[in-house]
């Protein structure tokens, strides 16, 4: 027993090392374009506190604005003060290893096997990469993981500190990231479901139905051997009901492939959700937390912005691999899925198809699910295999081979990425920035930006046209301002303007602009460059500017 639980305590240790490898290695050097007006927001916070936070004040449209995740933005200024942007950099690659940890973590504890959920979480950080950046979404990756591991424990334990932990994630939420707010009790439905499930199972309603009608009829009719059938009938149908208890009860202790669970302490739970949907209310957004999502749907945003657009699966071998790797199982094995997670499994799938930002969610829940099938599946065949792996890894040429393997593979990921640097000047106005602020008058400035460099710009205190807060550009968020009264859409405007789908000239005249800042081998700069209407003023190589005459 000693050396058994010594080998577990060496693998885990080395399972750890492994995965802080390998979220290391996928951690990008260079930084995504929110995390500009991040620390921004950041540094308007820290400077002025969150009294006023009602208000943009970096575009020069006067627009109201809801702000998110005003605690994540507060948190990482002040370590950007502290460090710049190595200790963005640094915390973003802490925040990448504290999901990997806590995918390992919690897929132990559900699955009670620590070799699976080792190999299950390096594939789900792989799946993850393209999302792990230095954005407010990967705490909230780390925070809805740790929903679920407590909405299972509660169910199982009915322990009061779980329930204490999932009134006090949606209130993080809510600062740190309220974008997401009602995903936070999506979590929940699938475990609601299967609830209702089992009740409308176990109601037996058709014969419980005809019971009362015969009974209706049994009072209606007088002849006494009409009496007794109709008594016989009731008899056979309570009788009927009775076998069929028993069966459901055979069934369930040993299932074809689908496992029920009646669980009555989810109603307990439905009451801890009701008191989590009011800490949404706890934050400067005021009621943001309720409405930043439905109308963010309700916008045309979704139909532009890469992440929000339908999933393909040829354009997602690592989606399509896990996919498969599923129905492999449920089909070709006998391993049993539990009603909850067949839930969690198809709605995510459904809505990674839907918006292929939700792989993410995807690649995070579904492996907890992953894990028990796997674990019980070799729980079943083989019991002793992983115990074997366990002895094995912890020997010295075990844990070489481990942690050689593994660092292998994670310098090959990071080795594309060593000579980064944090600011990509090809796709970041840098040199431009500068050139503005020493040479126009930002007081009257009216710049026109492209979407995807805005909030660079914005960083460097220059008023914007659009930045990749997206949703603040749209109608949804500013019915209400006289700029918007016309049915203005600046989004769809600066993506038209951009692609050349209506006439720059009319909506710069529309809008006031006074200077234009384009890639320089944009469609937009090589039109401005033959137009006599515009003039030409600053060119590096990879961003033009241009003076609009008619507003000098």
């Amino acid at each position: 027993m000693k050396s058994e639980k010594k080998s577990k305590i060496i693998f885990t240790l080395l399972a750890i090392l492994c995965i802080a490898m390998f979220c290391f290695a996928i951690t990008p050097k260079t930084l995504q374009n929110d995390t500009y007006y991040t620390v921004k927001i950041g540094e308007y916070i820290f400077q002025n506190g969150v009294s006023n936070l009602t208000e943009d004040l970096y575009s020069w449209h006067d627009l109201p604005y809801t702000y998110p995740h005003w605690l994540y933005d507060l948190g990482t200024y002040i370590v950007f003060r502290a460090f710049s942007w190595d200790g963005v950099y640094i915390l973003t690659i802490l925040l990448s290893i504290a999901l990997g940890l806590s995918i390992f973590y919690i897929s132990s504890k559900l699955s009670k096997n620590q070799v699976v959920a080792f190999f299950v979480t390096l594939g789900a950080m792989y799946i993850l990469k393209p999302f792990v950046a230095a954005r407010a979404q990967l705490l909230s990756f780390i925070l809805f993981a740790w929903t679920v591991y407590f909405i299972e424990r509660f169910l199982e334990t009915h322990k009061i500190r779980y329930g204490i932990g999932l009134v006090l994630i949606p209130l993080i939420i809510a600062n740190v990231h309220c974008a997401v707010f009602p995903f936070y009790f999506v979590l929940y439905l699938p475990y609601i479901g299967e609830y209702f499930v089992a009740l409308l199972v176990d109601a037996d309603l058709d014969k419980k139905l005809a019971i009362v009608i015969l009974n209706v009829c049994n009072i209606c009719v007088e002849k006494i051997k009409w009496k007794k059938k109709i008594q016989g009938k009731i008899e056979k149908l309570e009788s009927d009901i009775k076998v069929r208890k028993e069966k459901r009860l055979k069934n369930r202790e040993h299932p074809y492939k689908i496992k029920i669970q009646k669980n009555h302490f989810v109603i307990v739970l439905i009451g801890v959700a009701i008191l989590a949907l009011t800490t949404g209310l706890i934050n400067p957004a005021g009621t943001g937390a309720y409405t930043y999502t439905l109308k963010t749907m309700e916008g045309n945003t979704t139909s532009s912005i890469n992440e929000h657009l339908p999933l393909t699966l040829i354009d997602n071998t690592e989606f399509t691999v896990a996919i498969v790797i599923f129905l492999a199982i449920l089909i070709f094995t006998d391993t049993k899925i539990k009603l909850s997670d067949l839930f969690m499994l198809a709605g995510l799938t459904y809505l990674s198809f839907k918006m292929r930002r939700q792989v993410s969610m995807f690649a995070i829940f579904c492996s907890f699910i992953l894990v028990k099938m796997i674990a019980a599946f070799l729980a079943k065949y083989d019991k002793n295999l992983c115990k074997k792996i366990v002895r094995i890894e912890s020997t010295a040429i075990g844990a070489l081979l481990l942690i050689g393997i593994v660092g292998y593979i994670s310098y090959d990921l990071y080795k594309p990425v060593i000579n980064d640097e944090y600011i990509d000047k090809g796709t970041y106005p840098v040199e431009a920035a500068e050139w503005i602020k020493n040479n126009l008058d930002l007081s009257t400035l009216k710049l026109y930006n492209e979407y995807n460099y805005g909030s660079y710009l914005l960083y460097e205190d220059i008023p914007v046209f659009i930045d990749s807060r997206c949703d603040l550009y749209t109608p949804e968020f500013n019915e209400n301002r006289a700029q918007n009264i016309d049915g203005r859409d600046i989004f769809t405007d600066a993506l038209n303007i951009a692609n050349l789908s209506v006439n720059y000239d009319i909506k710069f005249e529309e809008y006031g602009v006074t200077h234009i800042i384009s890639y320089a081998n944009s469609k937009l700069s090589m039109v401005l460059r033959n137009d006599e209407r515009y003039r030409q003023i600053y060119d590096d190589g990879s961003f033009k500017i241009f003076s609009r005459i008619e507003a000098e």
